[in-house]
């Protein structure tokens, strides 16, 4: 089962995620980033965040250790955002952390010109991804770390930020196990991913039994309160059928289709070109934020 630790000390909001998690001191004496049952996205993120992040665990992929975090508000009375403070008074009680990895750095486009990442890693994460339905993992929104960054260890792929994944359990009956999507744009697609050699070493580990293992790792009260389900355990298996038969489907929706990194930037310069097309000179000046995410947009061209 997850260990559980009581936070501490408050240290920071993390505004760079939509959920503002948080970064918390707790009495096992670790640093942990914590999302919060209080936020927009709601507990079913943090369902997702424990489902994926222990399925790539026991896939033998890198992913930080998560811990049930009790939380009393009054540890973060001192953030001085009204809106932060919000979040953490309708957060009170058990939350979600992740071991908090210091000096780690975002994947980012420039980053995966040079890195290193076998064909066969990038498979595995793009078939967990692809099983999991997470589509959260792009080009240029990677929600991967590089860590170590430090002395002679060598820096490895660390996976974070799985509440997007699950997207089925939002509507339980919309979405067939052997249903396919778009993977073309996956942060790893430009590392020549051998899925197909991910799918036969992962699909047989994928088991009913692993699939319970992890589903018992979610606390009951996250799972209460599901429409047309009377248990928590009803909840489980309902969420360990549907990804046994999208495991036993994967011939259906396995991704393959991986454009080069060179054809996805011609492809974002013609959609550029295609939205700038028909506009006033003066809207022309507003930048695309479809084309590239607004961190990377050179805004004083815009604004100076």
């Amino acid at each position: 089962m997850l260990r559980e630790v009581a936070a501490t000390r408050y240290i920071a909001p993390l505004r760079s995620g939509g959920s503002v998690p948080g970064v918390v001191e707790a009495d096992d004496l670790g640093t942990y980033v914590v999302k919060f049952t209080g936020s927009a996205q709601g507990r079913k993120a943090l369902v997702a965040e424990i489902i994926v992040g222990e399925l790539a665990r026991a896939l033998g992929l890198r992913f930080p250790e998560l811990v049930l975090v009790h939380f009393d508000p009054a540890v973060g009375g001192h953030e001085p955002h009204q809106e932060v403070q919000d979040l953490l008074r309708s957060s009170a009680g058990l939350n979600l952390g992740m071991d908090y990895l210091p000096g780690a750095k975002d994947f980012t486009p420039e980053i995966a010109r040079t890195f290193p990442v076998d064909p066969l890693e990038a498979g595995k994460v793009i078939w967990l991804d692809a099983l999991t339905v997470n589509v959260d993992r792009t080009v240029h929104s990677s929600n991967l770390m590089i860590w170590p960054t430090f002395g002679t260890a060598p820096p490895r792929l660390w996976l974070i930020d799985h509440g997007a994944a699950l997207v089925f359990h939002h509507r339980w009956d919309a979405s067939a196990p052997e249903k396919a999507y778009d993977f073309r744009r996956h942060a790893l697609g430009g590392y020549s991913p051998d899925v197909r050699a991910a799918d036969a070493a992962l699909a047989p580990l994928v088991t009913e039994e692993l699939l319970r293992s992890v589903l018992d790792e979610v606390p009951d009260g996250w799972l209460r309160e599901e429409p047309g389900f009377t248990t928590p355990d009803e909840v489980r298996e309902a969420y360990v059928g549907y990804l046994h038969a999208r495991v036993r489907a994967s011939a259906a929706w396995l991704p393959t289709d991986f454009p080069t990194r060179e054809e996805l930037a011609a492809e974002d310069a013609h959609r550029a070109a295609k939205t700038q097309e028909g506009r006033p000179d003066w809207l022309k000046r507003v930048p695309d934020l479809h084309g590239k995410p607004a961190a990377e947009q050179d805004w004083s061209v815009h604004l100076g």
